[in-house]
């Protein structure tokens, strides 16, 4: 059984539905090397995240259509596992935050605290053939309406594993 399918569950209430639970943060040094788990990161006012590609300038999409940080839902990645048959759940779909309980999509538009930091919704995040490239295939058509969105840092702070998200 994967990762995703054991992760925690737990549901905020029905007035909670602008605000969320950081479920697991990747980071990786290097473009089109393996995500990297780790339980916190900083992240820095106009780069990202300590120590990702994208904050040290060495993503495979640095310069052409980078995102300080991705996000994308544990709701979506368990319905990518069930229906999909493609590995999602150690970093393979390329985003650095996992959510839980929080609809990505209606952030458009809006500043929100993860952790200690500030994060302001950039635009959606589509999947490419590049993903596919470094992961297997499927992955690209699997992230397909569900593959998260991009986010800038505007406020430096620490994100930690269940951290709450909450709409400011």
């Amino acid at each position: 059984m994967s990762e995703i399918t054991n992760a925690s569950t737990a549901s905020l209430g029905k007035g909670d539905a602008m605000q969320g639970i950081v479920e697991r943060i990747y980071i990786v040094p290097q473009g089109g090397e393996d995500m990297q788990r780790v339980s916190q990161v900083e992240a820095l006012a106009n780069c990202g995240l300590q120590g990702d590609r994208y904050c040290k300038r060495t993503g495979y999409w640095t310069d052409v259509d980078e995102c300080q940080v991705t996000l994308i839902a544990l709701e979506n990645l368990k319905e990518i596992e069930k229906t999909a048959g493609v590995r999602v759940g150690n970093g393979e779909h390329r985003r650095n935050l996992i959510t839980r309980g929080i609809q990505l999509e209606n952030l458009s538009g809006k500043r929100f605290q993860v952790g200690q930091a500030v994060l302001e919704y950039d635009r959606p995040r589509p999947p490419c053939s590049y993903i596919q490239s470094i992961t297997e295939p499927g992955m690209t058509r699997a992230l397909v309406g569900r593959s998260g969105i991009c986010a800038r840092v505007v406020q430096s702070g620490l994100i930690r594993d269940e951290d709450t998200i909450i709409v400011l």
